[in-house]
């Protein structure tokens, strides 16, 4: 439908670098759990999330610097705290959940995120559940529901109990910074290595009490510790960056749905992965809930520009 508006801006393409950047970042995000998974065959989860997190940040604060980022922080408490849920606890309970649990079904459940937000913005930003945006609700708790299957007393329903709570934390990460945006005035990347380096430290403490194994320093564990590193961090926070600043932030978050589609595929062909029906018609509904929340917020913000 053309805008009524007749001074409008006519449509124009989206970049088409913003584009392969997005397609690029979907699928270094969505072998990531491939390697998540591998990667705890060698090394306690809380190592691995430590392993993975601290060179990271490290990685980070040199792209900020080289960019002329302030590093300085206006309040460290509040990145501290952010760091908590968005380093400590997002990584040490995803790498918890993938010691048993499944890397494709883990990475539907953790990408329950938006759903997840959605419910903790109402009462905490006074954001209200409007419209199309309880039909998303309704798919997701269903399909959260089949995925879990809670009838079932098996072992995996705890990995994916924890991979549920890693998505939650994820939400309270995202609520947080958009209620402290006052006191997060630094740069993006600047922001993102604090909060990897403070929670990182975290994560350290907890892996010296909790580790209950050694870390096995194969080949193939270095190669799945770079690529986790080097690709699914620092390079994959670099293109969603990238990203957002050449494409509409709806869009983004639309496409970017496909990682947990992307993680699916993958570790059916690597890890020979065969989810039953009734988990796959529950990630479908859990895809179809995201799909609406993104496709929802991409109709509000090109609303509010018309107006």
């Amino acid at each position: 439908m053309r805008s009524a508006n007749p001074t409008a801006m006519p449509h124009t393409p989206l970049p088409r670098s913003g584009i392969l950047a997005l397609i690029a970042l979907c699928a270094v995000w969505g072998y990531t759990w491939v390697i998540l998974k591998e990667g705890v065959r060698f090394a306690d989860p809380w190592d691995y999330a430590t392993l993975r997190t601290l060179p990271g940040a490290i990685v980070l604060f040199a792209i900020a610097a080289w960019r002329g980022e302030p590093l300085a922080l206006r309040s460290p408490r509040h990145v501290f705290i952010l760091g908590l849920w968005q380093t400590t606890a997002f990584n040490g309970l995803v790498s918890w959940a993938l010691v048993s649990g499944a890397a494709g079904k883990t990475a539907v459940l953790v990408y329950t995120m938006p759903f997840w937000t959605v419910l903790i913005a109402w009462p905490v930003l006074g954001e209200r559940i409007r419209g199309t945006q309880w039909l998303a609700v309704a798919l997701s708790a269903a399909g959260l529901l089949l995925v879990l299957e809670p009838w079932k007393l098996q072992g995996t329903l705890a990995a994916n109990t924890l991979a549920v709570l890693t998505g939650v934390s994820w939400a309270v990460a995202a609520v947080l910074t958009r209620r402290w945006r006052e006191h997060l005035a630094v740069g993006t990347f600047a922001l993102t290595a604090w909060q990897m380096l403070l929670g990182g430290l975290v994560l350290a403490a907890a892996g010296f009490f909790l580790s209950a194994r050694p870390i096995e320093w194969t080949p193939y564990f270095w190669f799945l510790l770079l690529y986790a590193t080097l690709f699914g961090t620092v390079l994959g926070w670099a293109l969603w960056f990238y990203v957002l600043k050449l494409l509409p932030a709806g869009v983004a978050a639309l496409a970017v749905m496909a990682v947990p589609a992307i993680g699916v595929l993958s570790s059916r062909l690597q890890l020979g992965e065969r989810p039953g029906t009734i988990e796959s018609l529950g990630m479908l509904l859990i895809g179809a809930s995201l799909a609406v929340l993104s496709w929802t917020a991409l109709r509000n913000r090109a609303a509010a520009r018309s107006h």
